[in-house]
């Protein structure tokens, strides 16, 4: 049976994961992944933070930074910034991080 798509991609130096963020989402917490209507494959995450001068973004990186046990400045925002898909690049042990990832997305 083949694997479903992860929404996430190993690089040399860390993670890059596909976000959909919803701000103003009422509490912070990553929900699991979603596929989109074109196929694609996302982390689902919501923030407290409104999406105005980039506080959603940087509740975001804090809040994935927490989950998988990193330090915020190796969390940072690779595209995306005033769209609701973004790819967040992680730094640290590509294998150590996708580990952390696929148990908190279930």
């Amino acid at each position: 049976m083949p694997q479903p798509e992860q929404p996430w991609a190993l690089a040399a130096d860390g993670l890059v994961i596909a976000v959909r963020l919803t701000p103003r989402g009422g509490r912070d917490a990553i929900e699991g992944v979603e596929r989109l209507a074109d196929g694609r494959t996302v982390v689902r995450a919501r923030v407290r933070a409104a999406a105005s001068e980039g506080a959603a973004n940087a509740a975001l990186i804090k809040l994935i930074a927490k989950a998988l046990g990193t330090a915020p400045g190796n969390v940072g925002l690779a595209t995306g910034a005033r769209a609701r898909i973004k790819r967040i690049k992680v730094n640290g042990d590509p294998v150590v991080l996708a580990m952390a990832l696929r148990k908190i997305v279930g």
